[in-house]
């Protein structure tokens, strides 16, 4: 432990923590691998009382040695020491539009973790439609034939698996009260309740499909998509429309695996999805099925593939070293990581940076000082 004397304060530090100032506020970050320890105490300058906020997000696992830098006052990037570079980036957010959000929900001081990635993916696909209209076919003919690039996220749900049904695979099946306070935590997408169950797509089941180098497809209702259009998640929203209502309904009987009743209840919800998704603006593309093949066609087109395009994109990001210990400094929104000798320096690029807290900060990239101009 040793004292640090921080705009007129006299804080005691241990080695593995560092302090930014913002405004009346004196944030420290890290000095512990407890997991029940948030990791976080913020001392109001006004008052001089300490505070420990509700932490949001995934945080790393240790920050015994780290670097950190305010930038423009709504969060802090933390580097960490002894590590790879693209493991090394994080974002504690402060004051952005989802920590101002995520304060009124709980009326009190809250700050969340984002992991920083390097490089960037291409922007995940929303597609609706009613029962009946046929995108769960036009979905497998896309991983048919594109199986390296597209990848599902996989729900969540608090309802009893069924035989055979596997942990991660077919949903993440999780207790109420977990669910219920991760979506309060703004860790969901979009969630329902359906037949008293809960259902929903969170925030990291869409990061891990990206991380793993593929473009996510959440196939799910015009409420979903509603919820996903108000998140921070940049997608692209495609609506699936039938020819016509009642060829909607042809479709549904041919099926012959419902009820009367159960179709009687799909077709009212169907008229209510086709009103929205053909009137609200709330998709960007809206694709008419009257032709499986020919949707298919105008849906890669919207996508921009091509037969050619069967295999992931290679990645070229080089990782560097960070040693156990660095130092920071900014210009505009390029950080540059001073390893020790000028040969060692490196630049961190924020300028496409994307994404936030409760998710990953993408678009980040990194290389070597020479190109910094």
């Amino acid at each position: 432990m040793q004292k640090r004397y921080l705009s007129g304060f006299d804080l005691k530090l241990t080695d593995c923590e560092t302090a930014v100032v913002i405004g009346n506020k004196i944030y420290v970050i890290g000095g512990t691998d407890d997991p029940t320890s948030s990791g976080m105490r913020i001392l109001d300058k006004s008052t001089s009382k300490w505070v420990i906020p509700t932490v949001l997000g995934t945080k790393p696992k240790t920050l015994k040695g780290h670097s950190s830098l305010l930038l423009n006052k709504d969060r802090i990037l933390i580097t960490k020491h002894d590590s790879k570079s693209n493991e090394s980036v994080w974002f504690l957010e402060v004051d952005t539009q989802f920590i101002r959000d995520q304060k009124k929900k709980f009326e009190t001081e809250v700050v969340a973790w984002s992991k920083g990635v390097i490089g960037d993916t291409e922007r995940p696909v929303v597609i609706s439609g009613p029962s009946g209209v046929g995108k769960g076919t036009l979905i497998n003919m896309l991983m048919k034939d594109f199986p390296t690039l597209f990848g599902f996220s996989v729900s969540h749900t608090t309802r009893a698996p069924r035989e055979k049904e596997q942990n991660g695979v077919h949903y993440h099946f999780t207790g109420r009260n977990v669910m219920e306070e991760e979506i309060k935590s703004g860790k969901f997408l979009e969630f329902a309740a359906v037949h008293g169950n809960l259902y929903g797509t969170s925030i990291e089941a869409v990061d891990v499909v990206a991380d793993a180098g593929k473009r996510c497809i959440l196939d799910i209702d015009v409420q979903g998509a509603r919820s996903v259009r108000a998140s921070s998640l940049e997608a692209i929203f495609i609506f699936v429309s039938p020819p016509s209502f009642e060829e909607l309904e042809k479709r549904l009987r041919a099926r012959g695996t419902e009820t009367e009743e159960q179709i009687q209840k799909r077709l009212r919800n169907a008229k209510a999805e086709l009103e929205q998704g053909n009137t609200s603006g709330l998709f960007d593309h809206i694709l008419v099925n009257d032709d499986l093949e020919a949707c298919y066609e105008r849906l890669k087109n919207v996508l921009g593939l091509s037969e050619k395009m069967n295999a992931a994109p290679e990645t070229t990001t080089k990782v560097f070293d960070l040693p156990v210990d660095l130092s920071l400094s900014q210009i505009n929104e390029k950080i540059v990581i001073n390893r020790g000798t000028a040969e060692q320096k490196i630049v961190l690029d924020l300028s496409s940076m994307k994404g936030g807290a409760p998710g990953r900060t993408r678009g980040l990239d990194i290389y070597a000082l020479d190109k910094l101009t």
